[in-house]
């Protein structure tokens, strides 16, 4: 599953995706924390500093065990940081998984901005790492980011419960 292309730093028409670093909490904290964007990611609550700090030092394990994992994304043109979006390995019901996850600001929203990077991210999940399958899932209710796993060409499989609440899982073969 791991062939570990170098990675670490991507270009789309409009954005950059490079290895998150722990200096990015403090920036990455205020946009996961948004009230628009928490509930989608963080439904028990905003997350605090040492949470997003948390998600940073599992990032870097990540990286250093598959040498891909998510990106920090920024706007190429103005260097705003956008949001998080990238591959990341999980459990889809007692089975490892690849996921491709996205957190994009809400600001931005609706700009096609994660199915952009969402796109580089399966490009190099199936040509780069060598992956057969990706997997990606979100709460029932979560209309836009259905949207995006659709544009992408991933197909709906399942219901499935994740952290204790009902989600949809999608999933996107390399055959497809």
């Amino acid at each position: 599953m791991d062939r570990g292309a170098d990675v670490e730093h991507v270009r789309t028409a409009r954005l950059i995706g490079r290895r998150p670093a722990f200096r990015d909490a403090d920036e990455l904290h205020p946009l996961m924390a948004d009230e628009r964007v928490a509930p989608w990611l963080w439904p028990e609550g905003p997350p605090t500093p040492a949470q997003v700090r948390s998600l940073l030092v599992r990032d870097a394990d990540h990286w250093k065990r598959h040498r891909w994992g998510p990106w920090i994304v920024r706007d190429a043109a103005t260097q705003q940081l956008v949001g998080r979006v990238g591959l990341e390995t999980t459990t889809v019901e007692d089975e490892v998984a690849v996921e491709l996850a996205w957190m994009v600001r809400a600001d931005r929203w609706g700009e096609g901005l994660a199915t952009e990077m969402a796109a580089e991210a399966v490009r190099i999940g199936f040509d780069d790492v060598g992956l057969e399958a990706i997997v990606s899932f979100t709460l029932p209710h979560n209309v836009a980011s259905r949207a995006v796993m659709e544009k992408l060409g991933f197909t709906y499989a399942r219901d499935f419960e994740h952290a204790g609440l009902p989600h949809v899982l999608y999933v996107l073969t390399r055959a497809r």
